[in-house]
């Protein structure tokens, strides 16, 4: 199985069309068009797999990916922006929430509200779960107290989905997730991080000073936030192995036009054969990274045991990330001089891969949880 082409190829025009013609701009400003942002509601795109009804376009995982892909073949940053909505947000409201959560939240989700997904901390990167955000129990609900670091979509976000541990009397903290909706009195976004690519998408801190919510805030069940967390972010490393390899098939097919147009020693340098053979292996690593994403897909969405799932979803990543890396370096090479330049898109997509072996797990992390699944939790050095 794979996503419909037709709405593939929706995606597609929609990136030609709306996307390509902002997205150096927005890089250079350093933030998304607002303009854009509805256009991508209204297409849909922010919506893909809600179900109609709750205003959503009633598609699948892989018409997700599918989204992800092509935007990121013109705009990484705006595939990001649609893959934590999506993916993270929106899924887990979809997986976890209760009836009234869903009837709440997934229609402001399809039709304009922007969701942010709020885990990490200044001291809980990698260890995810080191985490010093609490919720306290108090007067039939939470008290919120703590800072998350680096969260993606916070700018222009109206609901956090943040993880913190419950605080119960004298008993052992535990793992919560809550819906926080923005504003409310005691969150504050701080001012977005400069970075060194996706810079069109909004990085921000997120504080919480005592934000109170009630105990329908809470998504799932007390205490099992980290369960939530932990196949959230399994189903986001497919989202983030999605927007590699729409960035590497974009800067490829970006040096497949540049080496068919330059002319050097009187003749395209596509004619000659380092170039010609540099296209080739970049075009069957990018083939060999899209065939383990659908891996992952099929493995997230036909059942199989967990271990299996987490295998496919970090193998997609783990590998995407470095292919895209390798991808968007060779690309930029086939540029030239014109590939430093911001002339051509080929230095945006070199900045905006890097982060592809950070976040949603480092390399390191990803490899880690593939060696688990292989040898057994205990067969890997803590």
């Amino acid at each position: 199985m794979t996503a419909d082409p037709q709405w593939r190829q929706r995606v597609r025009s929609f990136a030609e069309d709306r996307l390509r013609p902002l997205a150096a701009e927005m890089d250079v400003r350093e933030r998304l068009d607002s303009d854009l942002v509805k256009a991508l509601f209204a297409e849909g795109l922010m919506g893909v797999e809600i179900p109609e009804r709750y205003g959503g376009a009633g598609r699948g995982l892989w018409e997700t990916v599918a989204t992800i892909e092509e935007l990121a073949r013109v705009d990484p940053a705006v595939a990001v922006f649609a893959d934590v909505q999506n993916v993270l947000v929106a899924g887990a409201v979809m997986r976890y929430g209760t009836g009234d959560q869903r009837r709440r939240h997934l229609p402001r989700l399809a039709s304009g509200t922007v969701g942010a997904f709020a885990v990490s901390e200044e001291e809980a990167g990698s260890d995810a779960f080191a985490m010093s955000a609490t919720a306290t129990s108090e007067d039939g609900g939470f008290v919120l107290t703590g800072r998350k670091k680096w969260i993606t979509n916070a700018a222009e976000a109206g609901l956090f989905l943040v993880i913190a541990k419950v605080r119960e009397g004298d008993a052992t903290p535990r793992l919560t997730a809550f819906l926080v909706e923005c504003p409310a009195a005691g969150l504050t976004v701080g001012p977005r991080v400069a970075k060194m690519g996706i810079r069109a998408t909004s990085t921000c801190e997120v504080i919480l000073d005592g934000v109170r919510v009630g105990r329908e805030a809470v998504l799932g069940a007390v205490g099992e936030g980290d369960v939530l967390a932990i196949e959230t972010l399994a189903l986001g490393k497919i989202g983030i192995a999605a927007q590699l390899v729409g960035l590497a098939r974009g800067a490829m097919e970006g040096a497949i036009g540049y080496a068919q147009r330059r002319r050097q020693f009187g003749e395209p340098i596509g004619s000659f054969q380092a170039v010609q053979f540099a296209l080739a292996e970049m075009a069957t690593e990018v083939a060999a990274a899209s065939a383990l994403l659908g891996d992952a897909v099929r493995a997230a969405t036909g059942g199989g045991t967990a271990a299996e799932r987490l295998r496919a979803c970090s193998m997609a990543k783990l590998f995407a990330s470095d292919v895209a890396e390798r991808v968007a370096s060779r690309s930029l090479e086939i540029y030239g001089g014109n590939g430093f330049s911001t002339a051509f898109p080929a230095e945006r997509f070199y900045r905006d891969v890097k982060v592809g072996k950070i976040y949603e797990g480092t390399s390191n992390m990803q490899l880690r949880g593939i060696a688990s699944t292989l040898l057994g939790a205990q067969g890997v050095r803590q």
